[in-house]
């Protein structure tokens, strides 16, 4: 866990009449032997998890770009949290790539690792908890446990927002993203800070065939927003959507594909146009046959499209995990 003279520091840190923010001198004994890149990773790690942690129970997430599970759990983190957020209950994320000081303060081994904190301590290890109704669980016996203050008035707005994303996830789920695009919207403007709102958005447009509106909403963005997964799960969705081709074309593309089975540029264009007609079996048929033959070719570019396919339609999707196993098959036999 982190090392106990650096959490004392940070808390003593925060001791000036009780609850004024800290200087930079008060801080000194925080950083005390760490070099800078240290003393920086524990200063945000001060400001975003300690001193809300006094208060509150923060929810710590260790997770990783590359991190196919991290990715998964991500949405249930942020509903479960987002719905207990009046009960003073925050998510807080440390991307082990960017603080791997503090990963390894936690002695982080595999992720997603996940804790609670109370008070600038870790009080449960929270990683087995997988589904919503485990978290759920999890949490209500800290609740009942800890002296965790109430989220502020603002908080139910968090929530309300989080009921909203999952009505128009359902709406598009169903094939309305007309209709979906326009929930979404509004979340938008509701919570101009909600990674899963923007995402929904950017998916409901491309689900229209609105990409250049779709690309708009993308660029727009506040650019910490950009690297939440669910917006960078979307931006796979859209780059997919810009290889549309009418349907001569894709005939055309289907056609050469079935007549050169060796060309793998042929069969390349092909498994990309198809999965933007919403073909997708035959896209990860394809690509998986390209994989079996050559999983080198172009470095690794089949595998590489198949996995953005994955993560565009959703990492528990169950078409999604069928096809990993197709491909963990012909990986590792």
């Amino acid at each position: 866990m982190l090392r106990k003279a650096h959490i004392g520091a940070l808390r003593e840190c925060r001791r000036k009449r009780g609850t004024v923010t800290p200087d930079k001198q008060e801080c000194i004994l925080a950083s005390m032997g760490l070099n800078i890149d240290e003393q920086k990773a524990i200063e945000r790690f001060k400001r975003d998890i300690v001193e809300p942690s006094m208060t509150k129970l923060v929810v710590l997430d260790f997770w990783a770009e590359w991190c196919g599970p991290c990715k998964a759990l991500t949405p249930i983190l942020e509903k479960v949290t987002a719905e207990y957020a009046d009960k003073g209950v925050i998510l807080a994320k440390v991307n082990v790539d960017e603080d791997q000081f503090i990963a390894s303060q936690f002695q982080v081994k595999s992720i997603p690792t996940v804790y609670a904190m109370f008070q600038g301590q870790p009080v449960a290890d929270l990683t087995a908890a997988r589904t919503e109704t485990q978290l759920k669980q999890v949490l209500d016996q800290l609740l009942e446990k800890l002296p965790v203050e109430a989220g502020a008035p603002g908080e139910k707005q968090q929530q309300d927002v989080t009921q909203f994303i999952t009505m128009a996830e359902q709406v598009l789920a169903e094939g309305d993203a007309e209709r979906a695009a326009g929930v979404f919207g509004q979340i938008t403007e509701m919570a101009p800070d909600n990674a899963a709102g923007h995402a929904g958005l950017i998916r409901a447009l491309v689900a229209l065939g609105e990409t250049q509106e779709a690309q708009g909403v993308l660029d727009g963005l506040d650019p910490a927003l950009k690297d939440d997964p669910l917006i960078q799960a979307a931006a796979s969705a859209l780059e997919l959507a810009g290889t549309t081709v009418d349907e001569g074309e894709l005939q055309a593309l289907r056609a050469a594909a079935a007549e050169r089975p060796a060309d793998m540029d042929a069969q390349f264009a092909f498994a990309e146009a198809a999965y933007a007609a919403k073909s997708r079996d035959e896209a990860a048929d394809t690509l998986l046959a390209m994989i079996e033959a050559d999983r080198e070719w172009n470095e690794g570019a089949a595998k590489a499209k198949l996995l953005q396919i994955f993560e565009a339609v959703g990492l528990e999707d169950p078409w999604v995990v069928a096809t990993r196993r197709r491909l963990s098959k012909i990986l590792f036999g």
